[in-house]
């Protein structure tokens, strides 16, 4: 078992929160909840046209009915809306780490009128261990932007080359290195709970 394997099979969770219009069937995140059962996934109520607020309440309720200790892995919008949620949320005790790809700006000129409701950019630090991974030419938010973001959030930052917005359209299949970064997030600890064929 590799370590996100471990971390689920000791009763804890990964929480998966898609950005603006969802993650398609060829998307890393999708095929991250093929590969590794038991995925939570965020679903919302409109991935069209996002509303903050209600983007934070279906993260808030996918953690709250998650088991364990939960590390979220957040794409784009997702990651701008995880970064509200850890100010508000009654559950961000419970999360170990996140993996934030490819963060949104939403204060670019070219953004979709309903990012206006995730402004302003969350600045607080983020409450646990977090990473940034972004790519030096994301159409949807510079290599500087993301290295602010990554600042504020407290988070490391890892600058990717020529992955794009690090998507369905960066054609990354199950995305090794993702995977990698994901492996990095799970704390080095003793699982809950180790299962009998392993203890054995």
């Amino acid at each position: 078992m590799d370590a996100i394997e471990l971390w689920l099979a000791a009763g804890n969770s990964i929480v998966v929160v898609p950005g603006w219009r969802n993650s398609g069937p060829t998307h890393w995140q999708s095929r991250w909840c093929a590969r590794y059962g038991g995925l939570d996934r965020v679903v919302q109520q409109d991935w069209e046209v996002p509303n903050a607020r209600d983007w934070v309440a279906g993260l808030e309720r996918t953690v709250a009915a998650a088991s364990g200790r939960v590390i979220i892995v957040a794409h784009s919008l997702g990651c701008v809306t995880l970064g509200h949620w850890a100010v508000l949320s009654q559950h961000a005790s419970r999360v170990a780490s996140a993996l934030l790809v490819a963060p949104a700006d939403v204060a670019r000129e070219d953004a979709p009128a309903s990012f206006s409701t995730f402004l302003p950019l969350p600045a607080a630090k983020l409450p646990f261990a977090s990473a940034v991974v972004a790519s030096d030419n994301d159409p949807v938010c510079s290599a500087g932007r993301s290295m602010t973001l990554a600042r504020d959030w407290g988070s490391r930052c890892v600058l990717l080359s020529g992955l794009g917005h690090i998507n369905a359209e960066s054609e990354l299949d199950d995305w090794p290195l993702g995977l990698k970064l994901l492996g990095q997030m799970v704390p080095p600890t003793v699982p809950q709970r180790v299962p009998q064929r392993l203890a054995a």
